[in-house]
């Protein structure tokens, strides 16, 4: 008769072969990416709100990891697209934090010359290469000329428009200067306006992929423009929102058809028993403009278009079954440029074939297998201004005055400047941001001037 230790152990590696052949059986996994538009940190029940009502959202946090430290490589919308379809510091191939085109300086290129470059390798890319059919549904916010459509960029589907806003409306009399961007579109040149409220016609075309393409693997990345202004909610939401005014009630109500968006696509994939083999990622594109559309950013300095944590720190939920533990948290920095190695590696490639991406497999850190932090350091920057992340430590350079630093572990509204109290930790950190610089192509195109003022100005305005 064997040792009881040796059946116990010969058991648990029976075990282990047996969930193995299961996982392998299912199959590569799908990928899910819910992404929300202009959001504020602070506006999701499980972040704390107790104004805005996200049920379906809070579900899922609960039933995945939520991450207490996730950041955009970007604090506007277009470049931090970049980042996270390449993989990369969006900075390394000219497109910095300016999006694309419009409000440029006369001296840039013009407005069909401007996109996510061409030759840079877009996760949809990637994952083709892999057998998985992709999609992108609604807002592309990366480049309007045909060259740059994302069926030329690695999606197989494209159901959206081309820039980046516009009415949640159907165009019509009471839209007439919409501009050739904004239209929706099916594929290249199939332009139709939706008579549905965008947010519910973007969540029934990912439906309809995720019903066509059931047996897997796909990738569908949702890109909702919501909750970006104009700020249109239906009526029947605003409705739901009585002790609340102006654009704070329809910002409530805008993310309430959200969510419940999301939550329509969550039921497909457990309807067709696809949960269970199924990444999904709810996460947003940068801080909430709070000054346009009224979301708030609390407990985080700045909004938008800064680099203080208002402006880079973003809500991020993943469930992915195996790996991730029910109502969990996870507490070290991340970057959404992580999200393509990530997939990469749990569609079956190998991360050591990905060349010159700045991301890291976020799998051996979710699961506990790898303790240690993903990045000891992350970088921003846009034109002169710049942030550098380093460990604890973050470093914030300006054009109209002296640097300063915070340790966000203890201060993560940034209001105690250290800079004083640190002199050597501040020029250790110029000279990182600045070798980092070393190592950049040079921007593309900028922005007017007059919007680096106003950047500043929002920074002003809303520190805590």
């Amino acid at each position: 008769m064997k040792h009881p230790v040796l059946l116990g152990r010969s058991f648990l590696i029976g075990l282990s072969v047996l969930v193995c052949s299961s996982l392998f059986a299912s199959g590569p996994p799908n990928i899910v990416l819910l992404f929300a538009d202009d959001a504020g940190y602070a506006d999701f029940g499980f972040h704390g709100s107790r104004e805005m009502r996200t049920p379906r959202l809070d579900a899922l946090a609960e039933e995945g990891m939520l991450f207490e430290q996730a950041y955009v490589t970007a604090a506007v919308c277009g470049p931090s697209r970049a980042g996270l379809l390449t993989g990369r510091y969006q900075q390394r191939f000219g497109f910095e934090e300016n999006n694309v085109p419009g409000y440029m300086s006369e001296s840039c290129l013009p407005d069909n010359e401007m996109g996510l470059p061409l030759d840079q390798t877009t996760v949809a890319d990637h994952l083709k290469t892999l057998g998985y059919r992709t999609a992108l549904i609604g807002k592309w916010h990366q480049g309007n000329a045909e060259r740059f459509h994302p069926l030329h960029r690695g999606f197989d589907e494209f159901y959206g428009f081309r820039g980046g806003a516009r009415s949640y409306f159907a165009f019509g009399n009471g839209n007439p200067n919409h501009r050739p961007e904004d239209r929706i579109e099916r594929g290249i040149g199939d332009f139709a306006e939706s008579d549905k409220y965008l947010t519910d016609a973007f969540a029934d075309e990912t439906i309809a992929f995720i019903e066509r393409n059931q047996s897997g693997p796909f990738f569908v990345m949702l890109s909702f423009n919501a909750v970006h202004n104009p700020m249109q909610a239906e009526a029947k939401d605003i409705e739901e929102f009585p002790n609340l005014a102006g654009t704070r009630r329809q910002l409530a109500a805008m993310t309430l058809s959200m969510d419940r968006a999301c939550g329509r696509v969550l039921d497909k994939l457990t309807e067709l028993k696809l949960d269970e083999n199924t990444i999904v990622i709810f996460t947003n594109d940068n801080g909430g403009p709070s000054d346009a559309n009224a979301s708030d950013n609390s407990p985080l300095s700045g909004t938008k278009a800064t680099h203080l944590e208002g402006g880079i720190r973003v809500p991020f939920v993943m469930r992915w079954p195996g790996v991730t533990k029910p109502a969990s948290k996870y507490e070290h920095s991340i970057s959404m440029f992580d999200l393509l190695p990530t997939f990469y590696a749990a569609a079956g490639g190998n991360v050591g074939d990905l060349k010159k991406v700045d991301g890291v497999d976020l799998r051996p850190f979710v699961a506990a297998e790898n303790k240690a932090r993903p990045h000891q350091t992350l970088f921003w920057k846009k034109e002169s201004r710049g942030a550098v992340r380093d460990g604890n430590w973050k470093l914030i350079r300006f054009p109209d005055r002296p640097a300063e630093l915070y340790d966000v572990s203890k201060d993560v509204a940034e209001t105690n400047n250290l800079a004083g109290a640190h002199p050597d930790r501040v020029k250790a950190m110029f000279k990182q941001l600045f070798a980092w610089e070393m190592t950049l192509e040079r921007t593309k195109w900028q922005l007017k001037r007059e919007y680096e003022g106003a950047d500043l100005k929002h920074m002003d305005e809303y520190r805590k």
